[in-house]
């Protein structure tokens, strides 16, 4: 990573989402795709929550994105519990690392998603302000939901950073 880059994690934002019937395959699993749209929503949660609930536009195009599946989500998980945190900011993207547990808070899917600045007038990656780097690292959060038990959130809601590991990605853009 570059030395204009941050390397420090942000807030944890927590999303809930329902289970649906058609979410499911014939061996009664969660489909591997429907792993992405609940990372999706959780990111547009997240979206919504950090930006544009404050007034502030944040256009962002996903790059890439990356799931690692550890177990299989079983029928009777009627809500996914998505935790989803930036975990490394570029000058014009940044990487967000999102948890998708099943209904006993176990790992069942790592989505990371690449996101890039946008500049909707000319559709061209933009660098990211100071002001948009600040809320994605260091965000104020919701506390989590009581049934989430997670030792690395803190008592204000921010992750212990010290804690975690690099993420691996280098320079992005």
């Amino acid at each position: 990573m570059s030395a204009d880059n941050n390397d420090s994690d942000g807030a944890v934002h927590y999303t809930t989402l329902p289970v649906r019937w058609s979410d499911f395959d014939r061996h009664g699993h969660i489909m591997n795709a429907n792993y992405l749209e609940f990372a999706q929503e959780a990111r547009l949660e997240y979206g919504e929550h950090f930006f544009f609930s404050r007034g502030l536009e944040f256009n962002v195009f996903v790059r890439r994105v990356e799931a690692d599946y550890f177990r299989p989500i079983q029928p009777d998980t009627t809500h996914v519990h998505i935790e989803t945190q930036a975990v490394e900011v570029g000058t014009t993207s940044f990487v967000t690392r999102q948890e998708i547990k099943d209904r006993q808070k176990r790992l069942a899917c790592v989505v990371e998603t690449v996101q890039v600045a946008i500049d909707m007038s000319t559709l061209m990656p933009r660098e990211l302000t100071k002001a948009e780097i600040g809320i994605i690292t260091q965000a104020p959060e919701k506390k989590p939901p009581e049934d989430i038990q997670d030792a690395e959130v803190e008592e204000d809601g921010l992750v212990d950073l010290d804690n975690l590991e690099d993420s691996g990605y280098g320079d992005i853009f």
